[in-house]
């Protein structure tokens, strides 16, 4: 038998045809999960944009809906007064989310990473705090940080009437102890984030290094951080995620108000509030999809570049 023969059963044995079963698996795998995000992310994100141009109560049926334009972007960027003070605390939560508890979790898991003593416990200390809801850990705020009966003023004297702190009272203050308690729970979930994608680091390369005269900074410099860039996007998209629809800890202290103002708080009381303006609602539901992409799509795209001219 001659080669020219052999190649076509070659090429013929490699050509495998699935089944009709595994094409039915292989399309629910797929089929069910884009169904899903669809309906339940997609389609939402796409309906509040197109009813932020309209003035609906949510009563009477779509035939009620009355298109407007842009005239609650107008209301809410002129005569809105929540609006500014809640804009300001979601950028201030977002710069406090990358500049805190972003390199503290690098930090830790950095350290973890190096198999030191007891370093599972550590571990399970410090991501305790991701389990726990923001609610609850709105309730944990008001224990701490309470001026009279709170944890901090008691060990620092100042839960007295003359020289009493209010710490969630004061509108200069409150936003301050609440992100305190929010990074908290951040830090050991960006921690097991990178903890992850530092077990994915080939030791061998971390070997070579040092054999060719690399100190701990260079290393992590020069070969751990590039190979952490998958752990950067997902780190990245998460901080904005979290910091931007931050909600139950405000709402639990306060109901986001007197200083602890969020879009999102912004957003249901005017959907499912007393006014039940689900038109104005999702304006401002759109305002805070545009910040979220405007941070996360610019490097996102970057990434991707970079990887496609690798």
């Amino acid at each position: 038998m001659t080669v020219w023969e052999t190649a076509p059963r070659r090429r013929r044995t490699r050509r495998r045809h699935l089944s009709r079963g595994d094409r039915v698996v292989l399309t629910l795998m797929a089929g069910v999960p884009l169904l899903l995000t669809l309906s339940f992310v997609w389609v939402p994100a796409l309906l509040s944009v197109v009813l932020s141009f309209s003035s609906w109560p949510g009563i009477g049926g779509v035939s009620s809906i009355k298109w407007i334009g842009f005239q609650n972007y107008h209301t809410i960027f002129t005569i809105y007064p929540p609006f500014n003070p809640a804009l300001e605390h979601n950028l201030i939560w977002l710069v406090v989310f990358f500049c805190l508890p972003a390199p503290a979790g690098l930090f830790l898991a950095v350290q973890l990473d190096k198999q030191i003593r007891f370093s599972r416990v550590y571990q399970s200390v410090l991501f305790l705090p991701v389990v726990l809801s923001l609610a609850l850990i709105g309730f944990m705020t008001e224990l701490i940080f309470s001026p009279t009966q709170g944890l901090l003023n008691n060990l620092t004297g100042h839960a007295g009437q003359n020289d009493m702190i209010d710490w969630l009272g004061n509108p200069h203050l409150n936003i301050w102890a609440v992100l305190i308690m929010a990074c908290w729970r951040q830090t050991g979930y960006v921690m097991i984030m990178y903890l992850a994608g530092l077990k994915s680091v080939d030791p061998s390369m971390k070997e070579a290094a040092a054999l060719d005269g690399a100190g701990q900074w260079q290393t992590f410099r020069h070969v751990v951080w590039p190979a952490l860039r998958p752990i950067n996007v997902v780190v990245l998209v998460i901080t904005v995620i979290e910091s931007l629809r931050a909600f139950d800890i405000v709402y639990v202290i306060n109901q986001g108000t007197n200083g602890l103002e969020l879009l999102s708080v912004l957003v249901t009381d005017n959907i499912i509030g007393e006014a039940s303006r689900i038109g104005f609602g999702s304006a401002l539901a759109t305002i805070l999809l545009v910040i979220s992409m405007a941070f996360i799509a610019p490097y996102l795209v970057s990434i991707f570049r970079k990887d496609g001219q690798e």
